[in-house]
Parts: structure tokens; sequence; C-alpha cells
């Protein structure tokens, strides 16, 4: 499950090193090559809660071994594509394949703790983060390295073994269903998830996705849809008796709300610094891809180890104040750049960036585990990853309107007030949320 949990950020890091490669190889700007960043957050924002639902009813074994092996295909398709149209739906399929992994996991946790009798696998969910965090060391890293071996495509190629490797893990250790996880839950498969509701979630997210990539008044028609497509779903969710998304649950549950508010915000900073801060490193500061990916290195690395020591304790209050401090900090010192700038200053940028990045992943994580109805934890922990990627479609909207047709230090300064602004809101969202204390067994805030 760790495996299949990171096949989506390794995906997301690797490609911040690629864009400039890929947009030089075909003679495209960056704001074009933004769309191979957007295409898999609005595929995996739509596929997330979808995934989470199903795996909520079935269990996680067959669909995570279908979506694992789309995301091989997806490798394929993005080593041999001849254009980037080609690689954008590459980079679609990568979105859906790897939506299960995540819900799974989470979905696995809840389901051992019952079965254990331990309520709080605070140990699990660390090193689940960790994962994640390790992985988004190696992703720059490797990615760079696969650029200077292999070319770009290296960076697609990669999700062949990988994919592999998680089915035959996937074949060998994952559960089989048994009880309500099998074939009695197939009966009014319809009712069950919630066909329709399905359709109305995805019109309505779809639509205020592409609005969020590309900010224009002449795509005001984008939000009439989302209005008209959201007013039926929740019509819908409301009247429906085994709803896709309990909004009357979900409508009374405080708590969880405020976490996806600040997932949402979150991601804008995170994702703007992980992919405008690249860019801006590689045509700002002239480094290479590889040197690029390296700068990135000390950020990770101790986003690592906040991840382990700050995962011993249950409390998240204390966590996202930090986190949101370090945001903070961080966009301020971006603020103070130039493409003359000693290296050491970007290096420390970075490094301050890992606090936040350690800290905030985890406390979401964990807030989402406790505050969630148990038997949504998979569409929960989807709905979570799906606030995030509409935090990453802004970020990557902001970067492209930063930027336009090269990554300069004028706009990588633009692109610093945005993450700013991003992160003084998610400081107000914590600092105000009087029901961080409910996020662990013990109800005591951190």
């Amino acid at each position: 499950m760790m495996l299949g949990s990171v096949l989506n950020p390794i995906n997301s890091t690797i490609i911040s090193v690629a864009l400039v490669p890929i947009g030089n190889a075909l003679g495209t700007p960056v704001s074009e090559t933004a769309w191979l960043v957007s295409a898999l957050y609005l595929a995996t924002a739509l596929g997330q809660p979808v995934m989470g639902r199903l795996i909520d009813v079935f269990g996680p074994r067959r669909l995570f071994l279908l979506s694992t092996a789309l995301v091989g295909a997806a490798g394929v398709v993005g080593t041999l594509a001849p254009n980037l149209g080609v690689l954008i739906a590459a980079r679609v399929l990568l979105g859906f394949g790897t939506c299960a992994g995540y819900p799974s996991a989470m979905a696995l946790l809840r389901s051992e703790a019952k079965r254990t009798g331990r309520d709080s696998p605070g140990g699990m969910l660390t090193a689940l983060a960790v994962a994640n965090q390790t992985i988004a060391v190696i992703g720059p890293l490797l990615g760079g390295l696969l650029i200077a071996v292999g070319g770009w495509r290296a960076t697609f190629a990669l999700n062949v073994p990988l994919a592999v490797a998680a089915l035959l893990l996937g074949l060998w250790r994952l559960p089989e269903p048994t009880g309500t996880d099998g074939a009695p839950r197939r009966a009014g498969l319809a009712a069950r998830i919630d066909l329709p509701g399905m359709g109305l979630f995805a019109a309505t997210l779809v639509a205020l996705l592409l609005f969020l990539m590309d900010l224009r008044l002449r795509d005001w028609y984008l939000l009439v849809i989302v209005a008209v497509a959201g007013t039926a779903f929740a019509a819908r969710e409301l009247r429906a008796a085994t709803p896709f998304i309990d909004l009357r649950v979900l409508g009374g549950n405080t708590p969880l709300l405020a976490t996806y508010a600040r997932a949402l915000v979150a991601y804008v900073v995170a994702y703007s610094f992980l992919y405008g801060f690249s860019q801006w490193t590689e045509e700002g500061y002239a480094l290479t891809p590889f040197h690029a990916g390296l700068v990135q290195i000390p950020m990770f690395l101790l986003a690592i180890g906040v991840s382990i020591v700050s995962g011993r304790r249950t409390g998240v209050r204390g966590k996202l104040l930090v986190g949101a401090a370090g945001q903070i900090v961080a966009c301020l010192v971006m603020l103070t750049l130039t493409g003359k700038s000693p290296l050491w200053t970007l290096l420390l940028v970075a490094l301050v960036f890992g606090v936040p990045q350690g800290l905030n992943n985890l406390a979401l994580q964990n807030s989402v585990y406790f505050q969630a109805d148990p038997e949504r934890t998979a569409s929960s922990a989807g709905l979570l990853r799906t606030f995030a990627y509409v935090g990453s479609m802004v970020a990557s909207s902001a970067t492209a309107a930063s930027f336009g047709q090269r990554a300069d230090t004028a706009g990588m300064h633009r692109l610093a007030w945005v993450m700013l602004g991003a992160g003084v809101l998610y400081l107000l969202l914590t600092v105000f949320d009087r029901t961080l204390g409910r996020t662990e067994p013990g109800g005591t805030a951190a």
C-alpha cells in the first residue's frame, strides 16, 4: 500500500524538473507545458473520491490492481508520445491510475485498527506520510538523473517497472474481499455507488478545475456549469438513500470541512513552490534539471525528519501552526531572491519549506483519519486529495499566469506574493479553528 500510494507523488515531483526539457524538445512555452501538471491533477481530483467510494463498498484489492495496471499503460504511452497532446493524455491516464493507492492504504489502516483494537495507528500513519516524503526527495533528483541519462521520456518509462512491482505485491499481499466486501454488494450496484451522484460531481469538478486552470473572464460559462451541476449534485445527494458523498453528514462535520479547506490553501503554497520555484531555478537562475532537483533535496530531507519526530505526537494544532509560520517565512525569503543571489540562499528557501512540508501533510492526513466517518474512510481520504488537487490547480494556474512565456525573476516574485497570501489564509484557518482539539482519540489539543 505504501508503494501504491507513492505512485502519484513520484509523478507529481518528477515532472517538476522535466517541464523545461519537454518544452524545449517539443517547442512549447511554459504556459502550455503547465497542462502536464494540470492534466494529472484534474484526473486525480476527480478519480480519488470516486475510487475511494468504490473501495469503501468493494474493498481495495481489485480496484488497486486495476488502477495500478493503468499506471503501467500510461508509462508506455508517455514514453512513446510524439507530441504534447499525447503526453497530456498519458498524464490523464496516470492521474486515474494512481487514484486507488492512497484511499486503499487508509481503508486498510482503518480495517486493521478495527481488527486489532488499536484506535490510533500513529506509527503506520507516520510511515505512510514518510513514504510519500521520501518519494518527494527522490522525485526531482531521480528526474534529473533520468533526463541526463535517457532524456525526458525516461521519466514516463519509470512508471512501467513501478507498476509491475506494485501489481506483484498487490497480488501477493492484498486480502481477498470477504463478507460484505464481496459478491453480496454487487446486487444493486448503481444504487450502492450512486452513479448519478458521481456523474454530477464529475461535471461540477471538471468545470471548476478547467476554469481554475486558465482564469479568464471569457470562460465565465464554466462557472455557470459549476453552479447548475453543483446544485443538481447537492439535490441528488440529499435525496439518495446511499449517496456518493453524504452531504448531510459532511455538512455537520465542521472539523473535517475545516481540514479540507486547510488542505486546499496548503497545497496552493506547496505546489507553487514545487513547480514555480523549480522552473525559475532552471530558467531564471540557469541551473540544469539535475541541479534544480538537488536544490530541493534539503526541503524533502528535512520534511522526512520533521515527519518522523512529530509523528510521535498525536495532536495536530501545534503542527499546523508551525507549518503555517514556515510557509510564510519561506515566501518572504523568496521575495528577496534574484538571478544573482548566492546559491546558499536557494538552499535556505528549500530548507525552510521543509518544515511545513513535513508537518502539514502529516497533520492533515491524521486529521482526516480521526474526523471521518469510519464507514467512509477511503472516500474521505480521497476527498482530502481532491481538495489538495484543487489547490494544486490554483498553483498551476498562478504559476502559468505569473511566468507567461518564461520563468524569470519578476514572475517568481509575483508567484511568491500569491503564495504568501495563501500562507496567511492557512494560518488564519488554523488559529480560528476551535475544533482541532477533537482530532485525536483523547480529544485534547496539541
